[in-house]
């Protein structure tokens, strides 16, 4: 089955998604589905609301504040070593950060920041696996695909809703 996306509107602009024929993550996109194109290898995308309705519910749980943790099935292409890059990705906290040398450490190799932040840079599954979150050692906003500003709005909006739920 070709892989589909879809496109729908956040509060940081377009943002596209595709998924496999299982329903799991291929890629993901601030902006429309050229730039999702330039995430991933698809030799085909067909437009598909209803294979992509779970991730497109489970992102707009998220900007609304409901949602931490996403919990969708992934299937991004990658080395062994870029895979263990993500899935330690998603193992940072909701509204916390990590910088390149923290997350190299926590894969066992605390010599590789480079190389983690290569990987971190490959990132297909911007968000769900988030990227955002891995910041410079001196807490600078280092890199990130979608541009410094989203990467920003990002972070601000999981600090002040992990405060709203520390306050409630």
């Amino acid at each position: 089955m070709t892989p589909a996306y879809s496109t729908f509107s956040t509060p940081l602009g377009e943002f596209s998604v595709a998924v496999d024929a299982n329903n799991a993550l291929l890629a993901t996109a601030f902006g429309g589905v050229e730039t999702l194109c330039q995430r991933f290898a698809a030799a085909d995308l067909v437009r598909d609301a209803w294979r992509t309705n779970t991730v497109r519910e489970q992102i707009a749980a998220y900007f609304a504040g409901d949602l931490r943790a996403f919990s969708l099935p992934l299937a991004p292409a990658g080395t062994s070593f870029q895979q263990s890059v993500w899935r330690a990705l998603v193992e940072i906290p909701f509204g916390e950060t990590r910088s390149y040398a923290q997350l190299a450490a926590a894969i066992g190799r605390p010599h590789a920041a480079r190389a983690v932040g290569r990987a971190n840079a490959t990132n297909p599954i911007c968000l769900i696996v988030p990227c955002h979150r891995v910041i410079g050692a001196d807490g600078s906003l280092t890199g990130f695909a979608f541009g410094e500003e989203i990467k920003r709005r990002l972070l601000a909006h999981e600090r002040d809703s992990a405060l709203r739920t520390r306050a409630a």
